[in-house]
């Protein structure tokens, strides 16, 4: 059965990034779960399977009472064995992919590397330009930018990737679909690695930029038909379209960097190649850390590539206050017919609530320029994480509140 969103010509549908909050019972169960002999893949157990089943459809039901009209699974089947983890959307792919091994080199421990006119190369994390201009704020934990800690460690590519994942995406099927079910709810979304993000790893293997992006699309493609085929919403999360502008010292030329992201773009649409766009939403961010992000690229420059991926809902960041001016890209750009946008209008990098009124008129900014049927009210990323579960139910029920009051004033 295909994935079905509601009529959104007379409502402003609510939806949210992915991650949410997971309960402390499931943080306390991927702890203690031990690894299989590849150091990166955890054991699972039918009490851990059980657990997380109840988690999912208690969450999905929570998110109906709190007026999410498109809700998700809250990535609860992406291992978190900590309350603030901000990479768990990127490491949980780790367990699901042969030839990757943990060598002690990471994103965190290489070494800088240095890109020159036409010839663009990421550097590690400790060497993103924001990281190097705020290095102090960035080592004092009094700031919270920590980014925390993730249930799987980072490993590199050392052979031929192949997806292994199955058991691990039915069951993340299995769950929301059996959740949405008790909920009376007809669809929801399931969140997917890009190709992109994945071959952000070392690669040590193929020793080709574009053939191991390819491979991590061969890979992910097996995911993505997996979510596709149950019925349900795929997201595709994609910060690296938008954050690797960062990662990249010194600063490249706009072009320059257009013409690095359109390889990743191009693979993602291998990737997705024959997929119905109904089912498809892509998710762009730049990075879900606290910090200050005076190195973001503009939205405007790159607004046209997200544009050219085969989906028709586009969610973007769109309420943190580096970002939240940007809503009048739209004046300049056409929205194709078809299409319909998912801006943030909550932001996940602020522990103060929005108001209701606030939600509402940036919902109505976006609504006014590509049309209300054409705009599902969403958070800028994922809330699970990165900020309390306390915060973040409030939010959500701002966000709802907030597409009431836009609906009054729109339809």
């Amino acid at each position: 059965m295909p994935a079905v969103i509601q009529d959104s010509r007379h409502q402003i549908l609510v939806s949210h990034a992915g991650s949410l909050p997971r309960t402390t019972e499931l943080i306390q169960a991927n702890a203690a779960r031990e690894f299989e002999e590849d150091g990166l893949t955890l054991k699972r157990t039918e009490e851990f399977e059980h657990l997380l089943a109840e988690a999912v459809k208690d969450l999905v039901a929570r998110q109906k009472a709190q007026g999410i009209t498109v809700p998700g699974d809250g990535e609860f089947g992406k291992a978190m064995s900590s309350a603030v983890d901000y990479g768990a959307w990127w490491s949980y792919i780790f367990q699901r992919a042969e030839g990757l091994e943990v060598t002690g080199e990471d994103i965190f421990t290489q070494p800088p590397v240095e890109s020159s006119p036409r010839n663009v190369r990421l550097t590690s994390f400790p060497h993103r330009r924001d990281w190097v201009r705020f290095r102090e704020a960035y080592h004092d934990p009094a700031t919270g930018i920590g980014t925390g800690s993730t249930a799987t460690p980072f490993p590199a590519t050392t052979g031929p990737l192949k997806y292994k994942g199955h058991a691990q995406i039915a069951s993340d099927v299995r769950n929301l679909r059996t959740a949405l079910d008790a909920a009376g709810l007809e669809t929801g979304f399931i969140t997917s690695l890009s190709p992109g993000s994945g071959a952000r790893v070392a690669d040590r293997y193929y020793g080709d930029e574009e053939a191991h992006i390819y491979a991590w699309a061969d890979l992910l493609r097996e995911e993505y038909k997996a979510v596709i085929e149950a019925g349900l919403i795929l997201q595709i999360d994609d910060p690296s379209i938008a954050e690797n502008w960062d990662q990249i010292a010194p600063e490249p030329a706009v072009e320059d960097y257009r013409a690095f992201t359109q390889l990743r773009i191009d693979a993602l649409n291998y990737a997705l190649r024959d997929l119905p766009q109904d089912q498809i939403r892509f998710h762009l961010c730049w990075g879900s850390w606290h910090g200050p992000h005076t190195t973001d690229i503009e939205f405007r420059h790159i607004v046209d590539l997200m544009l050219q991926i085969n989906a028709k809902y586009y969610s973007f960041e769109a309420a943190n206050v580096r970002h939240e001016h940007e809503f009048t890209v739209w004046d300049r750009v056409t929205l194709p017919e078809g299409k319909v946008i998912v801006p943030g209008v909550v932001s996940h990098a602020t522990n103060v609530v929005e108001h209701p009124e606030l939600v509402a008129q940036r919902i109505v900014r976006f609504a006014e320029r590509v049309g209300a049927e054409n705009v599902i009210a969403s958070t800028d990323c994922g809330l699970g994480g990165r900020i309390h579960p306390l915060i973040a139910d409030a939010k959500l029920e701002a966000l709802a509140a907030g597409a009431r009051l836009a609906t009054e004033r729109l339809f």
